[in-house]
């Protein structure tokens, strides 16, 4: 059995519903959650059983019910400001319900369905300029949202980048049991208020790629970025020398990945390391699923399309970073906490030692810190500030000649 994390178990002895509510309640200073909404939840699990994941999904969605519920009292009576904010805390409550229910029954789709709903109400009403945008991808479309750049508070003027109006910008993709909604959630409002745009996106996968649009997980995820610049290149509010990509958790093998076989990405961000995701299934797999997971275990055979875990493993094979990082030339940024209990620290060096870049940094956070958890779930804010401002000395610092692609 794995040690108890470094952090206050809401859930004792269960290691996916207390992350989850890390997880969560890191979000509240990005609009995610409301203290009171959460306490609900938690009530609501009180002496449930930690593999009762229908106890879960049922407790999120009776307070994401609630939660909507009081956002459209509020649109209907023309208070669009309290009901954009509903909105997204319901959408929040929903996607992370639905993340452990699978298979994805009527239930969960019908869930989901409404979440986006809910995130797309909160974008009317909000009074952001947020885009919800698709993205061509192979005959079909992935989904996203296109977040625009504020004004920067001092780096446009002071370091002379006025000019044509065009903003850098990352595309953010998501890991393995997330979503663009939940992403939203984790710093992407602080980005943008940096003057760098955000292209937030569910990945072949993820999120609406898998459950409406039939897109499962594949390993080439460079074809996935590739697009992603196509259709940036494409817009006038977008520099496409000033392109980067981020991606969290599993997408610590998306973001690497796409930046060593896309040469057009002027910036990188593994948020937690991945290396060998074929081995840190195997290992799973290998302890009965006894090993800290944010999923249940047969999550993997559902984004991947097969009905065996043995299915599953093959077709994690060529999900290894050795041979593609050494060919990435950007500036890159691997963020790790000291005590992952999901993606060993060893791997995050490994990944940093293996990379080709010549400007690469590995920060490692710590349990003395805070940060030190999968993602810095633990906390969130220091994470996001550390990565974004990594990237606000990238993009506004560098020289056409001096960002690194290609």
């Amino acid at each position: 059995m794995s040690k108890a994390p470094k952090y206050f178990m809401y859930f004792p002895g269960n290691y996916r519903w207390s992350a989850a509510f890390v997880n969560m309640l890191g979000t509240a200073q990005f609009g995610g959650v409301d203290i009171g909404e959460l306490h609900r939840i938690g009530r609501l699990l009180e002496g449930k059983r930690g593999d009762d994941d229908e106890a879960w999904f049922d407790a999120c969605v009776q307070v994401a019910d609630t939660v909507r519920g009081h956002a459209e009292k509020f649109r209907a009576a023309r208070h669009p400001v309290s009901a954009a904010s509903f909105y997204l805390r319901a959408c929040h409550y929903y996607q992370m319900g639905e993340r452990f229910r699978t298979p994805k029954d009527a239930h969960a789709l019908e869930a989901y369905r409404t979440a986006v709903e809910c995130f797309h109400q909160f974008v009317a009403f909000s009074g952001s300029k947020i885009e919800i945008v698709d993205v061509p991808f192979e005959g079909k479309k992935l989904p996203g949202y296109f977040v625009p750049a504020r004004p920067h508070p001092t780096l446009p003027r002071a370091r002379g980048r006025e000019g044509r109006g065009q903003a850098p910008c990352m595309v953010f993709f998501d890991g393995l049991d997330i979503s663009k909604e939940i992403q939203f959630l984790r710093g992407v409002p602080d980005l943008v208020r940096r003057g760098i745009s955000v292209l937030v996106m569910d990945g072949p996968g993820t999120g609406e790629a898998i459950r409406f649009r039939g897109m499962l997980l594949r390993h080439d995820y460079e074809k996935a970025g590739s697009a992603c610049i196509d259709y940036l290149e494409k817009r006038a509010d977008v520099d496409a020398k000033r392109i980067g990509i981020v991606a969290i958790s599993l997408g610590g093998y998306y973001a690497p990945r796409c930046a060593a076989l896309e040469p057009r990405f002027a910036a990188c961000i593994a948020w937690g390391a991945i290396w060998d995701y074929y081995g840190t299934w195997k290992k799973r797999i290998d302890l009965g699923f006894k090993a800290s997971m944010s999923v249940p275990g047969h999550h993997i055979m559902w984004i991947l399309g097969v009905d065996t875990l043995d299915a599953a493993l093959k077709k994690l094979e060529p999900f290894r970073l050795d041979g593609v990082v050494q060919n990435m030339r950007c500036p890159f940024l691997v963020v790790h906490g000291e005590d992952d209990e999901q993606i060993p620290l060893k791997d995050a060096q490994a990944l940093y030692n293996a990379c080709g870049s010549a400007d690469k940094t590995l920060r490692v956070f710590t349990a003395e810190e805070g940060g030190a958890q999968h993602c810095q779930r633990d906390y969130l804010s220091l994470g996001t500030a550390t990565m974004w401002n990594w990237l606000e000395d990238k993009f506004f610092s560098l020289s056409p000649d001096e960002r690194g692609t290609g």
